[in-house]
């Protein structure tokens, strides 16, 4: 869904300390790429989730990551059946 802000590629490198700052710098690398994650309020969309090092985040943009940590926006996933 970003691929084709970041020239096609499907990984990349940026700094950051914080979701929110990986965020500023991937903003500042290729503009455009906040518009699509973020909501008005700077808050990560209803309809995405983000995970760290393969753990989903509750924290948001506001969760810490680490100087060598992967980081992937998806998709979240809701719905289902309650019987």
């Amino acid at each position: 869904m970003l691929k084709e802000l970041t020239g096609g590629s499907t990984e990349v490198e940026v700094s950051g300390s914080t979701v929110r700052q990986v965020l500023e710098s991937l903003e500042s690398r290729w503009p455009g790429i906040s518009s699509r994650l973020l909501d008005g309020e700077g808050r990560l969309r209803a309809n995405l989730a983000v995970a760290i090092d393969g753990e989903i985040s509750t924290l948001g943009v506001r969760e810490a990551v680490g100087s060598d940590s992967e980081i992937h926006f998806v998709s979240a996933i809701a719905g289902g059946r309650d019987d």
